[in-house]
């Protein structure tokens, strides 16, 4: 593990124990789980489907995938983050598979899948490009890629600096649609955007930057 990696691993192995305290992570709030469950519905295949839910973080993501009746595989860097994703799965009595590794590669061999899903996870990346190469390479003949991203004012915990040298990092604060679209277009047969700044359920709160969702088809 390089140096980088691991200041990566122990930043968010720090963030796991208040991480869900985010409306939009923990989805503790009815009207922001039911605001996701929606949405979710609307972008994946009718369940069962196969999917691989990368930089899962704390599994609320794939819990609410798991309980609409589809088969999760989700991948962290980050330890304690996984764990969380487990005893969320446990408490609710879910199945699902948990990994840890890097996102950007996941350690899931030759398994195909018919969906890869990735939230809010891209600024992270030293090179984002290639992980969109490793994603959809992941993918069954006619799967999808659904991206939820967005461009930001700040990221990483709030008032926590990220590691040093983030700064340097591709899409550091975020990524425009239009710019995505572009990296993404030339990987797959369709894409669409679907704007999510104004749905204010999701993110428990008005948010004044651009949030948006990239659904893609191979």
């Amino acid at each position: 593990m390089s140096d980088v990696t691991a200041a990566i691993t122990e930043y968010w192995d720090a963030a796991a124990a208040s991480f869900d305290n985010e409306p939009d992570h923990g989805l503790r709030h009815e009207q922001t789980r039911a605001a996701w469950a929606r949405h979710l519905r609307t972008w994946l295949p009718i369940a069962p489907a196969d999917v691989l839910d990368v930089g899962c973080g704390t599994g609320s993501l794939s819990l609410l995938l798991a309980e609409a009746g589809h088969r999760v595989t989700g991948v962290d860097l980050a330890p304690q983050m996984v764990e969380q994703a487990e005893a969320k799965f446990t408490t609710a009595e879910l199945t699902g598979r948990f990994l840890v590794g890097d996102a950007a590669a996941p350690p899931t061999e030759a398994e195909k899948y018919d969906v890869v899903l990735s939230r809010h996870l891209l600024w992270t990346l030293p090179d984002p490009g290639a992980a969109l190469r490793q994603w959809i390479a992941r993918l069954r003949p006619g799967g999808r890629l659904i991206l939820v991203e967005g461009r930001w004012r700040e990221a990483g915990q709030s008032g926590v600096p990220y590691v040093a040298g983030a700064e340097s990092l591709p899409w550091h604060n975020g990524i425009t649609a239009t710019d995505l679209a572009a990296a993404v277009r030339p990987l797959v047969t369709d894409l669409c955007i679907e704007s999510l700044s104004g749905d204010t359920d999701l993110w428990g709160g008005a948010v004044t930057d651009e949030r948006y969702a990239l659904i893609a088809r191979t």
